[in-house]
């Protein structure tokens, strides 16, 4: 995966100037998380309520939600990494 340089405004507040094409970019991936996070979200929030945890592991492909598990599982890590630094600030 590539990291996104650093923009050269990226220490400045946004309020009264134009985002640069790098910050534009990262604004529309985020906003694309957001949607896709939810979306998740309401698929789980779904199945939990029609089916049962028994009948989600009879009928799934079992590697299949293993993946689906792990990949989840990275996810969660990565959003935990990025709320840590945030409450560190907000402590200190």
């Amino acid at each position: 995966m590539k990291i996104m340089k650093k923009s050269e405004h990226a220490d400045q507040p946004t309020k009264d100037r134009w985002l640069d094409i790098d910050e534009v970019r990262l604004v529309s991936d985020l906003r694309i998380m957001h949607s896709k996070v939810d979306e998740l979200y309401q698929i789980v929030t779904n199945l939990k309520r029609r089916h049962s945890g028994a009948d989600i592991h009879k009928y799934a492909d079992q590697p299949l939600l293993n993946e689906d598990i792990a990949r989840v599982d990275e996810i969660y890590l990565w959003f935990v990494s990025l709320k840590e630094p945030r409450e560190n600030k907000a402590l200190g």
